[in-house]
């Protein structure tokens, strides 16, 4: 696989996720919606592995470990959070690029505790920058 191929696939997918969430009707709960988007999620990641380790998807899920588990609550937060957001006014333009810079600033002190990660001249400049993106995108 290619390094840009997730990428794509990644902003691609981000892209769709950020329309599906402003579109979920506002009469609908946020919750009755993440019930039926984690069904159909599930049955297409079981069918992915199904497709990609034929015979052998009981031998991947002997590997579980918490992480899958705390994902699986996490995300449930994740989206509950961007579809309450939009409800309560936020902008498509603006909201993703907000919690992504929010986001990169806690990274870049997790990255540094929890994985030893530098932090270096170009990584604070960075900040700086998402932090002055931010002032003007909501000014």
């Amino acid at each position: 696989m290619s390094f840009y191929l997730p990428l794509a696939i990644v902003v691609v997918s981000n892209t769709v996720y950020q329309i599906c969430c402003k579109s979920v009707p506002d009469g609908m709960d946020p919750f009755a919606s993440l019930t039926v988007t984690y069904l159909v999620a599930a049955l297409a990641s079981g069918a992915a592995l199904l497709l990609t380790h034929r015979g052998v998807a009981a031998q991947e899920y002997a590997k579980l470990n918490w992480a899958p588990i705390v994902l699986g609550i996490v995300i449930v937060g994740l989206e509950v959070g961007f579809i309450f957001a939009y409800k309560a006014g936020w902008q498509v333009s603006t909201l993703s690029v907000t919690q992504g810079a929010l986001l990169a600033v806690v990274l870049l002190v997790v990255g540094a505790l929890a994985y030893h990660e530098p932090i270096t001249l170009k990584k604070i400049a960075g900040v700086a920058a998402c932090i002055g993106g931010l002032m003007l995108l909501n000014t």
